[in-house]
């Protein structure tokens, strides 16, 4: 077996690659935005890999990947499964392994082809060793870089593999190269998560905002706006002319019109459950208390409103609505699953590829 060093080239979707004394670790913002941080539940989010693979051209038909892996859990409910590793060969989802179990993948065909490994959106991974049985080439980038931010459901929670989060879908789907900077409860317009953005390479930019504020209580209406547009404007320093499109929060009954903070269930883990709920009172609304109705109508006036030809507004509703909800209901009252992953991920390639991204 070929042990190749896992250099930037072949680590796609990282902002950088950190030596440890055991390994690399994959971090999805720079070390100045991490130094800035005050928050352990980003520190951990941002360091769950979500869009980051491996990709290389190989004749190889033996793989292995060695790794360490550490996943969050929630006291009292039943454990996480362990994070997946799914291998895309040619475009086409193979085959899946978990770091316990060992990430090899056998019986390869022989023939040069293109390889990806997905490493898990959901786990703390770092990189120790790849080996083959052939060499192993880096790909250049196959179309043009999407630069996305959002929440949880941009992360790909209750995904279920890396591949199959909407992002990475929509990205199989266009063409396009993803950098996935969706960190779970942290979509909060944080300066050095803009400014990470500003000094990323990309042709086309979107950002999933409004979920977080709320759920987190973070703002009032008073702040929310100048935020907004200093996160923009922040972004537009780096990428004046790309396409960017702002996306308001997908339909979520809890907080449509109760405000934050969100909290859990805590009844739920006796059910063997994670569920989610609101806790603010509606009455605060006309005090300035946010909700995702108030973000929508606010994000689409402030689009609307800014001198930007290249700004673009989608209503979150127009991926997972009220409909899809009676269908396809959020498992824990928050997060899609994995069929309306699929369903958004459909539906974001229509309206952002089909339109301010064509």
């Amino acid at each position: 077996m070929i042990t190749t060093p896992l250099t930037a080239d072949l680590v796609r979707g990282a902002s950088e690659l950190e030596p440890t004394g055991r390994g690399l670790v994959p971090h999805r913002l720079p070390a100045r935005a991490r130094a800035q941080n005050t928050d352990p539940r980003l520190a951990v989010a941002e360091a769950q890999p979500a869009g980051v693979r491996l990709r290389f051209r190989t004749t190889a038909s033996v793989i292995e990947l060695e790794t360490l892996a550490s996943k969050v859990e929630y006291p009292g409910a039943p454990p996480r499964p362990d994070g997946v590793y799914d291998l895309v060969v040619d475009g086409k989802l193979t085959a899946q392994a978990t770091a316990p179990a060992g990430v090899r993948f056998t019986h390869l065909p022989g023939h040069r082809k293109d390889v990806e490994i997905w490493l898990p959106h959901n786990e703390l991974t770092t990189l120790v060793a790849l080996r083959t049985d052939a060499p192993v080439l880096p790909i250049p980038d196959r179309g043009r870089v999407w630069l996305h931010h959002g929440s949880s459901i941009s992360q790909g929670s209750n995904a279920l593999s890396p591949a199959t989060t909407w992002p990475a879908l929509t990205a199989a789907s266009a063409g396009a190269e993803l950098v996935n900077l969706g960190f779970s409860g942290n979509a909060l317009l944080d300066p050095f998560t803009a400014r990470a953005m500003r000094d990323t390479p990309a042709d086309l930019i979107s950002v999933e905002l409004g979920i977080n504020i709320v759920n987190a209580d973070l703002m009032r209406l008073r702040a929310f706006g100048p935020a907004v547009h200093g996160f923009l404007d922040t972004i537009r320093e780096g990428h004046p002319a790309a396409p960017l499109l702002v996306v308001s929060p997908l339909y979520c009954p809890i907080h449509e019109r109760t405000p934050g903070p969100g909290d859990f269930d805590h009844e739920a883990p006796a059910r063997g459950e994670v569920r989610f709920r609101a806790t603010g009172d509606p009455a605060e609304v006309a005090a300035g208390k946010l909700t995702l109705e108030v973000i929508r109508e606010s994000l689409a006036r402030l689009v609307a409103e800014r001198a930007d030809s290249g700004l673009h507004y989608l209503d979150g509703r127009a991926l997972y609505g009220p409909a899809d909800y009676a269908e396809l209901p959020l498992p824990d009252e928050l997060h899609p699953d994995a069929a309306s992953h699929r369903r958004i991920a459909s539906r974001f390639t229509e309206l952002a590829f089909g339109g301010p991204f064509a």
